[in-house]
């Protein structure tokens, strides 16, 4: 393979611009991760703790294999939202027993692990994320059920959740469930849908309704125990397959049943068990990307960065220059990569990256993709050269690719150019976004400019004077609103992404996925639609 070389200058002016930059976001993001591990507060923290009992943390890590990682999934989920930094729940993929394992955590210290609309939406990516990965499930359960205040937002889509559990079992995907507390009303529903379930000793407690309920339901009077407790559904009604004394316990059962399962990965293993570290240092990732996002950079120097031994090989490297493709390898798997160069995607990059994308198909080879786009070109020249028939030959391919995909928005993701470089819509393996990144329509500037031509417009077709000083009030609240609702956090906080990542962690993340990944098969297209030639 040939070797990239750097041109990156940590002592330039505009490196250090640059990092500072990326710097001022990441203090944004820390503090933003900063709330989420909070949980429900000092108050509720100390109170959960009181009572015996683990944070959700701290049980990942006791079921977690010992210094192992765990790549944490969407974990800003309800930014800017009315509810709590990370949306009562944490998922992520960590190490079980030496078995790649997606795992849920309810936070019963927020509103008792309440289930709202970002917590649904999160906990079903990772139902999504391990069928399509092949990871077995560990649910982690202590949840009040539904936050009621808004049941109408999430009764009907939150059966989906439960949908999702039994479509993991019938697919061969194995489904643990470890109850630490109280699983009610819907929440029961999630022991009882997995494959194995462990309660606990005088803490579980399962049920569709509480003896409250059950009374104003029926007139019966019950207790707790009787109803829904660990002993009772270990003995009496079936429901629990182990039974644990303490948490720590419950959380030796859940890793002793993923020992048991004799799983096995079906994708290839890696080229290499110990492969070669990029050639530069990953700190200088900080400096790499414009702190301005109408200035290009190149993204050969981000591969230099994250790619084995920065080694790349170059795929028409003369041809369609704002689109930079190639082969390397990561942490020892074999990828393909598609990185913007200079934002604007024109007909020459979207044909070298249609025949690209076929390629890695007929190679069985999962591909990365580094957005920094401001989307197709437009303008009468580009219209007629077809560059409609030519954007959509991209997506087509995009579409219909059945290799593995990964995606970076290192910059901007701006347009049907998000598209093409597989944005959220084309559903990548995963998706990550730099603290600097930004995605949208179009820019701010540019969106708020074409609101101001319409307007003008229409007040010339109805003969009336245009005010300025009001077109300019209106650009200027167009241009901040677009900023805010593009931002990194903003549209992380809405599951936009999988997460927000330090530049630094770029190549660590790629490579945790990539392995991820290849729990399952890793095949290419036999077929694709329409290419408009």
């Amino acid at each position: 393979m040939s070797t990239l070389d750097s041109a990156i200058d940590p002592a330039a002016p505009g490196y250090a611009a640059n990092r500072a930059a990326l710097l001022e976001r990441l203090a944004e993001l820390d503090a933003a991760l900063d709330q989420a591990r909070a949980g429900g507060g000092e108050k509720y923290v100390s109170r959960h703790h009181a009572r015996g009992k683990l944070l959700p943390r701290e049980r990942i890590e006791l079921l977690v294999d010992a210094d192992s990682p765990f790549l944490e999934l969407s974990p800003v989920a309800a930014f800017g939202s009315d509810f709590p930094v990370g949306a009562s729940v944490v998922t992520g993929i960590g190490v079980v027993e030496g078995v790649e394992c997606l795992i849920v955590a309810n936070d019963p210290t927020v509103r008792g692990g309440a289930v709202n609309p970002w917590s649904l939406a999160k906990t079903r990516r990772a139902g999504e994320v391990a069928l399509a990965n092949r990871l077995p499930m560990v649910n982690l359960v202590e949840s009040a059920g539904a936050d009621l205040p808004t049941q109408a937002e999430i009764f009907i889509p939150g059966g989906r959740v439960f949908r999702d559990l039994t479509r993991l079992s019938a697919a061969g995907i194995p489904t643990v469930s470890v109850v630490f507390g109280n699983a009610t009303a819907g929440g029961a529903y999630v022991p009882g849908m997995s494959d194995h379930v462990i309660m606990i000793r005088d803490r579980s407690q399962v049920y569709l309704a509480g003896p409250p309920l059950v009374k104003m339901a029926t007139g019966e009077v019950t207790d707790d125990e009787s109803l829904g407790g660990a002993e009772m559904h270990a003995g009496t009604s079936g429901l629990a397959d182990y039974l644990a004394e303490d948490e720590r316990d419950g959380i030796r059962l859940a890793r002793q049943c993923v020992r048991r399962l004799n799983w096995r990965k079906q994708g290839p293993a890696p080229r290499s068990a110990v492969p070669q570290p990029p050639k530069y240092d990953p700190e200088e990732l900080l400096g790499i990307t414009s702190a301005d996002l109408k200035v290009p950079f190149d993204p050969r120097e981000v591969l230099a960065r994250i790619l084995d031994g920065s080694e790349f090989d170059e795929f028409k490297p003369a041809y369609g220059g704002a689109l930079v493709t190639g082969w390397g390898e990561l942490h020892g798997y074999p990828v393909g990569v598609l990185a913007n160069a200079r934002g604007v995607l024109f007909s020459e990059e979207a044909q070298k990256a249609a025949q690209f994308i076929q390629l890695a198909n007929a190679a069985d080879t999962p591909l990365i993709f580094l957005q920094n786009t401001t989307g197709y070109m437009v303008g009468t020249e580009y219209e007629q050269r077809g560059i409609i028939k030519h954007g959509a030959l991209m997506i087509n391919a995009v579409s219909n690719s059945t290799v593995p995909h990964l995606t970076v928005n290192l910059g901007a993701s701006y347009g049907a150019g998000n598209y093409g470089m597989c944005g959220r819509a084309y559903e990548p393996r995963f998706l990550f976004t730099w603290p600097n990144a930004k995605s949208a329509v179009m820019g701010p500037a540019q969106l708020a400019g074409v609101l101001s031509i319409v307007a003008r417009q229409a007040a010339a077709a109805r003969g009336r004077d245009y005010d300025e000083e009001s077109d300019a009030a209106m650009r200027m609240m167009v241009e901040q609103q677009i900023e805010s609702q593009s931002g990194a956090l903003f549209l992380s906080g809405r599951l936009y992404d999988d997460g927000v990542i330090d530049p630094r962690d770029t190549r660590t993340v790629l490579g945790l996925c990539l392995s991820a990944i290849h729990s399952g098969p890793v095949k290419g297209a036999d077929g694709y639609g329409i290419f408009r030639m």
